[in-house]
């Protein structure tokens, strides 16, 4: 099945789409999910333009469209958040029918305090990348209760608890990708470990269940996972779990953080301590950059099938 790896502009384009489709106030109960991977899905028209050439507010309808990310300070939850607000604006919605919200932690419990808070102020629709895929579910349906579209992204909530869920890439795919990475970097056999976020976030666990499935062909036989360990998108706690792996674990080959976070943290603790350890994973480009290449410590990697560059690298481009 072809399934690309999308830009986070797209998958908030297709995100707005869905919000400004269901904007309504009406109090219904949400509809049977649907999971959204691939090209197209979740489309609806973008708003006619006004004489001038430029879509304004009225044209896009009323109404007050939110976004929780995971949490403050995590750069891939900003880039979210702006595509978010470029999406809608391209729509013709004006800056005050947009709320961006990020959490002050990587946790439900901050997530709830903020789906409440929105409730209060009576919002139209929330698109949540979720911290953990049950723990959200009263509120989510406390807000469908009262007429609030629930949809997800990057990270899925439970399924009865939203509308839609836009995912940003296929999960094999990555599975598929990071395994392969890690297959080049130890050679083909070695202990190797994850660097993950937190324990609870559904697009994480996904990823790494893929990559275990992977790791049952005989390719992989000469692998040792030895530990799964979580930075919780903290970059301290990121620098800190990743020494604890180096100091556990001496005969660690590689080390794979599909996280933006972790990947950075580990970067910068295995480029200061010249480690011999290998990293691959996920990040972003912008913050990757001084760690790739031949004599760093991403040494080569995998473009996940779709991206649009041709160029090789060690992380995935969004």
């Amino acid at each position: 099945m072809k399934r690309k790896v999308l830009s986070v502009l797209l998958s908030v384009s297709m995100l707005a789409a869905v919000l400004a489709g269901c904007g309504s106030k009406e109090a219904e109960a949400p509809a049977a999910p649907a999971q959204t991977e691939g090209d197209g899905a979740g489309e609806t028209e973008a708003p006619a333009e006004n004489e001038g050439g430029d879509a304004d507010a009225s044209a896009a309808g009323a109404g007050t469209f939110a976004i929780v990310t995971k949490a403050s300070g995590n750069p891939y939850n900003e880039r979210e958040a702006s595509g978010f607000e470029e999406a809608m604006k391209a729509m013709g919605y004006s800056a005050d029918q947009i709320i961006v919200r990020h959490p002050e932690a990587a946790t439900a419990d901050a997530q709830i305090t903020v789906i409440n808070e929105l409730i209060s102020q009576n919002v139209s629709a929330i698109a949540i990348a979720g911290n953990d895929n049950d723990a959200l579910q009263p509120v989510c349906e406390q807000a469908a209760s009262k007429g609030i579209k629930i949809i997800s992204l990057d990270s899925t909530v439970n399924a009865a608890s939203r509308l839609t869920h836009v995912n940003q890439a296929g999960t094999e795919i990555i599975g598929q990708t990071l395994m392969d990475a890690v297959l080049d970097l130890s050679g083909g056999e070695g202990q190797w470990a994850i660097l993950s976020a937190t324990s609870q976030a559904s697009n994480q666990n996904a990823w790494i269940d893929a990559m275990k499935k992977v790791m049952e062909g005989d390719a992989y036989k000469g692998l040792e996972l030895v530990e799964v360990a979580y930075g919780d998108d903290e970059y301290q706690k990121s620098v800190d779990q990743t020494q604890a792996l180096l100091t556990n674990y001496p005969d660690l080959k590689v080390i794979c953080a599909p996280t933006t976070v972790g990947i950075m943290a580990a970067a910068g603790v295995l480029q200061d301590k010249a480690s011999e350890v290998k990293l691959t994973g996920l990040g972003l480009p912008s913050e990757m950059a001084d760690y790739v290449g031949e004599d760093k410590v991403c040494p080569q990697g995998r473009v996940v099938r779709g991206c649009p560059h041709r160029g090789r690298c060690n992380f995935m481009h969004f």
